[in-house]
């Protein structure tokens, strides 16, 4: 039986219980402010509503694949009613090579037709008012809380999940725990970029088969069995 996070048989019980301290916590951040003190969404935009549908066409897509999707998309459709004036079959056309590109273009035009009819046109600075848009779930409604708003949300997707639990900065046994973990254990002067810290440190050093630990600035910190370099 494989164990998740470098876990042994022997070190399960004990695993499961150890995490990060607040001290801790502050010091990774800390850290990680000091590698990239105004960390960006790698994802393409130009306003609230764009960075909507880009987020929305990220599921189980990579952001660089989206933005080449998205390029001319957003040039010609750029808010709710260009959106819905291009239609859904062009739509299609634009994100074809995006995967799950068909139930994407239902919910982008279901979006858009949602934001006109119940919003103005605006993309709502409220958690269950984008929620209840089509396509728009908990991770989505706080990309766009975070990068459109400044709210400190905390966007727990792969990469968060995986170094919250390989850390033990926040283990939990879903997204949610690990988020309410997040949120409990961030400082407030980390709040706002922490999420993004976290994804681009999931991304290009904590990776998922094999993280680059000679080169992480937390390596130190990281109750990770499993490191590929000794601290």
């Amino acid at each position: 039986m494989r164990y998740p996070y470098g876990m042994s048989p022997g070190s399960k019980t004990r695993k499961i219980s150890a995490r990060l301290d607040a001290a801790q916590a502050a010091e990774i951040f800390s850290r990680l402010r000091a590698n990239n003190p105004e960390p960006k969404s790698e994802l393409n935009y130009v306003n609230p509503f764009t960075l909507l549908v880009a987020v929305v066409l990220s599921a189980q897509a990579t952001d660089t694949g989206v933005n080449k999707a998205t390029k001319k998309l957003f040039a010609i459709a750029g808010t709710p009613d260009k959106m819905l004036e291009l239609g859904e079959d062009k739509l299609r056309e634009h994100i074809k090579t995006i995967g799950l590109f068909r139930n994407k273009a239902k919910h982008v035009i279901g979006l858009s037709r949602g934001l006109l009819e119940h919003h103005g046109g605006a993309v709502p600075n409220n958690r269950e008012a984008l929620e209840a848009l089509p396509g728009v779930g908990r991770k989505t409604a706080n990309v766009v809380l975070n990068v459109a708003f400044g709210e400190p949300a905390m966007a727990v997707d792969t990469h968060i999940f995986r170094i919250s639990n390989r850390t033990r900065l926040a283990p939990g046994k879903t997204p949610l725990e690990v988020e309410q973990g997040l949120l409990e254990i961030v400082p407030e002067e980390f709040a706002r970029h922490a999420h993004h810290w976290l994804i681009l440190h999931g991304r290009y050093v904590c990776k998922a088969r094999k993280p680059e630990c000679e080169r992480c600035a937390i390596s130190d910190l990281c109750l990770y069995e499993a490191k590929t370099v000794a601290v």
